[in-house]
């Protein structure tokens, strides 16, 4: 079978300007490498060669940057956006470009060194089996911007749950049934968090508590932490780091 993959990278990021005024936030550069570049070559490590990647604000900057993946040993294949849709609805309006079934995707301003290969036997099951999750999140525990957090996680339960103590952060970092955006509309401005209200209620969505290096990147002072943290501990930018 063929499990979809997909970056999200349409985002303005405007926490990220005046830096993303001139350079998407995705092609800003941590440890030497732009960010989203870290992600498609995880994604690679983990036997993932067909990408697609949505991209809006300074397209053409970005197609130019990644082109066709070939120097990353990867195809990419690109959903063109007027403006930015929102997760949702860049998932949705880039479905054609996905096979059927399961699709991990990621955030292109995202760095973590979760292994994305462990969500490949999930994916299997979900493929397989029409009784297992239809979602499964990443969590994380709560950065100091998010001390909230999203969802809980049930200890023992494995599905994840809208009320209740203590909460995690979606480390932005899914796996999902592309069935279930066949239904909404395309280039439409469409937001996830509402359909992960419903899907977690209906108990549909499962997770995974991973505790290791993660950092979303949202303002200069993130990416600057960051690039500072990678150039410090060279071992975590080694393709055999844990």
């Amino acid at each position: 079978m063929t499990i979809g993959a997909m970056i999200l990278a349409a985002g303005r990021g405007n926490r990220m300007r005046p830096l993303s005024d001139t350079l998407p936030k995705p092609l800003h550069e941590a440890g030497g490498k732009p960010l989203v570049v870290w992600q498609i070559e995880a994604l690679a490590r983990a036997g993932f060669r067909d990408i697609v990647i949505n991209a809006a604000h300074l397209a053409d900057v970005l197609v130019a940057r990644l082109g066709d993946g070939g120097a990353f040993g990867v195809r990419l294949a690109w959903s063109l956006e007027p403006e930015p849709l929102e997760a949702a609805g860049g998932i949705a309006t880039a479905l054609p470009l996905l096979p059927k079934g399961p699709a991990l995707i990621v955030s292109g301003d995202l760095w973590t060194r979760y292994d994305y290969a462990a969500l490949v036997p999930r994916a299997e099951a979900m493929a397989r089996d029409a009784a297992s999750p239809r979602v499964h999140l990443v969590m994380v525990p709560n950065p100091p911007y998010h001390p909230e957090g999203d969802f809980v996680l049930p200890a023992g339960a494995g599905r994840l749950a809208l009320g209740g103590s203590p909460r995690l952060t979606f480390g932005n970092i899914g796996l999902y049934d592309t069935a279930l955006f066949a239904e909404l509309p395309r280039r439409a401005k469409l937001k996830l968090s509402p359909l992960f209200a419903d899907w977690i209620g209906r108990g549909l969505a499962s997770g995974e508590r991973y505790d290791g290096p993660w950092s979303n990147v949202g303002t200069p002072e993130d990416l600057a932490q960051l690039d500072a943290t990678l150039r410090q501990s060279p071992s975590l930018s080694s393709v055999n780091a844990p």
